[in-house]
């Protein structure tokens, strides 16, 4: 579907219903709580490189000169050298998270819909799909200090529609990185209050895995994205082409 067809689709679309969403959400992670911890357990692994990239030159200054880090203050080469590679990783662990999100969305449809096939966790790590991704995550990293620049509320207001990105990514090929950022505000501000909540909700009922000596947290943290499967699925549909 293009733009269009999905903002019509979005502008008809019901209100989304809570009590609907969370109990459909519960049945669905019955079926995927496992791919979910697999998701989970790729997505640390992938972004590791990422932070040990941050810590590189600490370390390397480091065994350079042992005595760097007595100082109060920071070499200003070393200031540099981090203020450049920290955005980066940030873009970096933001791209490779939108990627496997959207393969573990596109995993629960199939379970959803009993289709066949494999659990295909890097579907999305392929050249067209990572650089709609990474132009994505600048977007997002952009909101996200403009929400700052509001006392911290806009990101509380911007948390709805960013969390309905990854579904747009993974189920409307079609759409461009902008797009997907209008589609999911369109979405968000029409059931702003409703989404919120069901966020919040699933977020905490994703950490009551801590119950179980913390590690069980791993097998419950995806929960909380499958509420925005159904939220998707109900006002736009689910495409079986992609």
């Amino acid at each position: 579907m293009n733009f269009t067809n999905i903002s019509d689709r979005i502008n008809q679309s019901p209100p989304v219903e809570f009590g609907t969403v969370f109990n459909n959400s519960v049945e669905l992670f019955k079926k995927v709580w496992l791919q979910g911890f697999i998701t989970l357990v790729l997505t640390f692994v992938s972004i590791l490189p990422f932070y040990l990239l941050i810590y590189l030159p600490m370390i390397a200054m480091g065994i350079s000169d042992p005595n760097t880090f007595d100082q109060h203050e920071l070499p200003p080469a070393f200031a540099g050298i981090m203020s450049l590679i920290a955005p980066i990783s940030s873009i970096g662990v933001m791209t490779i998270g939108i990627c496997l999100n959207a393969a573990f969305l596109r995993i629960c449809r199939k379970y959803d819909l009993n289709e066949s096939g494999k659990d295909d966790y890097f579907y999305f790590f392929t050249k067209a799909y990572l650089i709609k991704a990474l132009i994505l995550s600048l977007i997002m990293i952009g909101l996200s200090l403009l929400g700052l620049l509001a006392c911290g509320l806009g990101i509380i207001y911007l948390m709805v529609p960013m969390s309905l990105f990854p579904a747009f990514f993974a189920f409307d090929k079609e759409l461009s990185a902008l797009e997907i950022v209008k589609a999911g505000f369109a979405l968000g501000n029409k059931n702003w209050l409703m989404i919120f909540l069901l966020v919040l909700v699933a977020g905490l009922v994703s950490q009551l895995g801590v119950i179980l000596c913390l590690i069980g947290v791993l097998f419950t943290a995806m929960f909380s994205k499958i509420p925005i499967y159904f939220i998707y699925k109900d006002a736009v549909g689910i495409s079986m082409d992609v």
